[in-house]
Parts: C-alpha cells; sequence; structure tokens
C-alpha cells in the first residue's frame, strides 16, 4: 500500500511540474534516494520512456509520461498497479 501510494504522490508531483514547465526537473530527497523502492521506481520509469533523469534524483515526467499519466492510463505502466 506505501509503494502504491509513494508512486503515485510521486506522478502527481512530476505532472503538476510538467503543467508549470514541462522543462523544470523535480529534485528528489535525499530520504526518497536512500529507498532502494524510490530508486527501482525511478529507473523503471526512465527505462520504459516516462521520465527523464538530468542526474541521479534530478527528473521530470516526459511528454510520454505526463499523456499516459493525465489521460487516466497510469495503470498502463506496471509498476503503478496498486
Amino acid at each position: 500500500m506505501f509503494e502504491a501510494a509513494t508512486r503515485e504522490n510521486l506522478l502527481v508531483v512530476l505532472a503538476d511540474y510538467y503543467e508549470e514547465d514541462p522543462r523544470k526537473f523535480f529534485q528528489l530527497s535525499e530520504k526518497s534516494l536512500s529507498s532502494a523502492m524510490v530508486r527501482q521506481m525511478v529507473a523503471e520509469l526512465r527505462n520504459d520512456g516516462y521520465v527523464e533523469e538530468e542526474v541521479r534524483g534530478v527528473i521530470k515526467l516526459t511528454a510520454k509520461g505526463y499523456k499516459t499519466f493525465r489521460n487516466g492510463r497510469g495503470a498502463a505502466m506496471p509498476y503503478l498497479a496498486s
């Protein structure tokens, strides 16, 4: 349950950043970066083309990620399923 909530929260924040400025990156906290779960989630999103990672822990949604998330197809991302 915690993992699903974390994923959803991250995507909501990234979508908000994307809407504000699609070029704007989000800096994950040090606490988040120390979590293997968060690092794996970011890696999966990056590998599938949903996020771009400037450097470790500095990420933003890609257009593909934003469209998928906002069109209600976030469940199509396998790591977003509860």
